[in-house]
């Protein structure tokens, strides 16, 4: 799907991806892992670079506009299917079938009121669904998810998750949480101070494995998450 050889990538002004080297697989569902500041984010975002034309990014800054609906906010996801004025009249006056399709992905998403509902009166883990209902109704084959259910009781971020996986031929998600990186992902890379030092099969690793990987200082993060 992707081979990234030897890259290195600055941000602010500071080196945060140092010579990593890895080959990603078409088809794999792959978790990335690492502690704050472990350049997880960058290497995600240069991924959606190299694969943008395939992939369906859910970033952590979620790019949901306030003054308009949960539709709309969704909706976004479509607006490259269709023509610019399709868009507009779709924006005064929702159509009937993706105003269906958009309710029927909030269903699956336990997001359980009008989708009229302004996107400024949701909490918090229900604006994180939306932007992953968003990146959905892209309907790309690849998706690319940055913490995407962090805000999520874990039972609901199990069953969403799961969707996702479902819906894609292949997943690269950024997570904390490594009860979620070994349950439900194939692969799973570990980044420390921008450089890849784990790269393993998830059924080959335990909690155990994990947790020496973050060391003791990481152990009541993840509680948090």
């Amino acid at each position: 799907m992707l081979v990234i050889d030897r890259l290195s990538l600055d941000y602010g002004g500071r080196e945060v991806i140092k010579d990593l080297s890895v080959v990603l697989h078409s088809g794999q569902k792959v978790a990335i892992i690492g502690a704050s500041g472990a350049g997880k984010s960058t290497l995600l975002a240069h991924i959606h670079r190299q694969l943008k034309n395939r992939a369906a990014l859910c970033a952590q800054s979620q790019g949901l506009v306030d003054s308009l609906s949960l539709y709309h906010n969704i909706y976004m996801g479509a607006l490259a299917r269709h023509n610019g004025l399709y868009n507009l009249a779709n924006l005064l006056s929702p159509f009937k079938a993706p105003l269906a399709e958009v309710s029927a992905l909030c269903h699956t998403l336990e997001l359980d009121m009008a989708p009229s509902t302004l996107v400024s009166r949701l909490s918090g883990g229900q604006r994180q669904r939306v932007a992953i209902g968003r990146a959905l109704y892209q309907r790309q084959p690849i998706f690319l998810g940055d913490e995407p259910v962090s805000a999520l009781d874990p039972a609901m971020a199990d069953r969403i998750i799961q969707h996702i996986i479902g819906s894609h031929d292949a997943v690269v998600m950024v997570l904390h949480n490594r009860h979620q990186a070994l349950t439900h992902f194939d692969r799973i890379l570990g980044l420390k101070d921008g450089q890849l030092v784990l790269d393993s099969q998830a059924s080959a690793l335990t909690l155990a494995d994990l947790d020496a990987f973050y060391g003791e200082g990481m152990k009541n993060e993840e509680a948090q998450c």
